[in-house]
């Protein structure tokens, strides 16, 4: 028996994917697919790119699709459509299925047809180059246990958005839902480092075994991401499994960030509206400048980069190009190129370094025996990023990051997909629960809450509490509830799934209290006594629920809908 298992890591600005074909019980050593050999290029991620027709027919994903977006002439670029970074499209929002989102050259497409085509390209290549490597065997997706990486801190309609889009691309399909499990993006990065030996961190060393053989350690993930900065903190518990401590947090404020700075930063050099028409009328060119920055922007030093063509041909429309230079601090010409101090280039930094900084110091009040902090995700590749931490915290904990942080969450989704119990349990982010109602009580209930139904006077809208912020939820734990139909005949409930950073809310209508999802609960028998339980699980990485009749013994998963309608 085998385990056969693709982890796609669906990055912002990089997204790649790995897989085993394992006996069961054996050691997992995944196999990375590399790209970039047609450049003289050998990288594990490929560049989140996307790249559509004017019929808004997919052509090529990656840096297939960069390349080829750059060498369109002005016209045919403002036909296409070119996507990159598109995953902050969904993240701190509710999502909705019609969402749309803008290309390059500011036409937009509805964001699941884009997220859908990356995946299956993604899928194809993933089944075409392991079939290639087991001569005599063709492989189909309903082979594999597909694990997909998203952030820790996306909001449910967002992972629910993912799923659907890898369902549309033909990953799973009704019945195979199960062969597709949700990794959270730091989880899948600890699973992978906890099983490091020393001489696998760079950074401070640590002169231990691997973590996974020291119980009790206590350590923080920062996964430094292109958009966002996703930090969870776990302690090993016996066995080498994780107990989560305290509940996902971070920000949006990934290595785009940095990447915006740089943008503005040429904005302020090439004032009076020139900067703005070379973006409009050359955005190839404008992708050519900001991809050799993502590679300049690793170093601790002044960096150089050659100025295109196009936009110092627009400068001098206006005066000889090096005057543009005469009024900004930490930029000069040098015969065709854009040179950038070292202490310009740490400025693009201040403000990630500074959400970074403040989530931390905000969990290490609360946890004070930390014994690392582990960097991971392509934006670690970041000297001045890794430095910053060191000297902020280094007198707290060991600062340790993988020798190849860009590939740790890779790796470890495919550990993800063969034991998704490592991580063992987790914190609620929130406190969750559902509307209820109750015989109405005027020493206690809200008077504009009474409604006369079947049963006489009640209250409504009462929070009905199954999770609590902050609680520990066993990843397979369930939460059961009770359903009475309030009328007679009725053959389904709709009931709306609420949450909310407070405590003890008691109505579902309060100021913080939120609506987030919805589920459908069929009732095979219209009799008023007829019974179902609800059981709800919240530790795992997808909330799921099903409903057991209790009446006919019936059981059958409920459908939770997180997307907006």
């Amino acid at each position: 028996m085998y385990d056969f298992i693709i982890a796609i890591d669906f990055g912002t600005a990089y997204s790649g994917y790995a897989f085993s074909l394992t006996p069961k019980g054996a050691e997992i050593d995944p196999i990375m697919r590399k790209w970039g050999k047609e450049l003289g290029l050998d990288t594990v991620k490929n560049p989140t790119c996307i790249l559509f027709n004017e019929d808004k027919e997919f052509i090529k994903f990656g840096y297939e699709a960069k390349n080829a977006y750059v060498r369109m002439r002005g016209e045919e670029a403002k036909k296409s459509y070119f996507f990159e970074n598109f995953k902050m499209a969904i993240f701190g929002k509710r999502v909705s299925r019609n969402v749309e989102i803008t290309a390059a050259n500011r036409k937009s497409m509805k964001a699941l047809k884009v997220f859908t085509e990356a995946l299956r390209y993604l899928k194809e290549d993933a089944l075409k180059t392991i079939t290639e490597s087991r001569e005599g065997r063709t492989f189909t997706a309903s082979d594999f246990t597909w694990v997909l990486t998203v952030p820790a801190i996306w909001n449910p309609s967002a992972k629910q958005f993912m799923r659907e889009a890898a369902t549309q691309a033909g990953i799973v399909k009704e019945g195979t839902q199960h062969h597709l499990i949700i990794a959270l993006e730091p989880e899948a990065a600890s699973a992978w480092c906890k099983k490091l030996p020393a001489d696998g961190f760079i950074t401070q060393n640590h002169c231990g075994g691997s973590l996974d053989q020291c119980p009790g350690t206590q350590f923080i993930v920062v996964d430094c991401g292109g958009g966002t900065i996703d930090i969870t903190v776990h302690e090993v518990l016996d066995g080498g499994a994780l107990k989560e401590l305290h509940k996902a947090s971070g920000n949006d404020l990934g290595g785009q960030t940095v990447d915006r700075k740089f943008k503005e930063f040429l904005r302020e050099i090439f004032s009076d509206g020139v900067w703005d028409e070379f973006e409009e009328n050359f955005p190839s060119e404008v992708q050519r400048i900001m991809y050799d920055f993502m590679f300049l922007k690793q170093l601790d030093d002044d960096v150089q980069i050659v100025c295109p063509f196009n936009l110092g041909k627009l400068a001098q429309r206006w005066q000889e190009t090096e005057k543009f230079f005469e009024s900004v601090r930490g930029a000069s010409w040098d015969e065709g190129s854009i040179k950038i101090s070292k202490e310009k280039l740490r400025s693009f930094f201040a403000e990630s370094l500074k959400g970074i900084t403040d989530s931390l110091k905000e969990i290490l009040k609360k946890h004070l025996n930390m014994e690392y902090i582990l960097l991971v995700g392509g934006y670690a590749e970041s000297q001045i990023l890794r430095q910053h931490v060191i000297d902020q915290f280094g007198d707290q904990c060991k600062v340790l990051c993988p020798c190849k942080p860009q590939e740790a969450i890779l790796r470890g989704a495919v550990e993800f997909g063969r034991n998704p119990a490592v991580v063992a349990s987790r914190k609620s982010a929130f406190t969750y629960g559902f509307a209820v109602a109750e015989n109405f009580d005027p020493s206690k209930h809200r008077v504009d809450k009474k409604f006369i139904g079947c049963r006489g006077e009640v209250c409504c809208d009462i929070f009905r509490k199954l999770v609590e912020e902050g609680e520990d939820v066993g990843w397979n734990e369930t939460r059961e509830v009770i359903l009475i139909p309030s009328e007679a005949n009725q053959t389904s409930m709709k009931i709306s799934l609420y949450r909310t950073e407070r405590k003890n809310p008691k109505y579902v209508d309060e100021v913080g209290v939120e609506e987030i999802g919805l589920f459908q609960v069929d009732m095979p028998y219209t009799s008023i006594s007829q019974k179902v339980k609800l059981q709800l699980r919240f530790g795992s990485t997808e909330m799921t629920s099903t409903a057991v009749d209790l009446v006919s013994g019936l059981k059958r998963s409920v459908k939770l809908d997180f997307m907006t309608r």
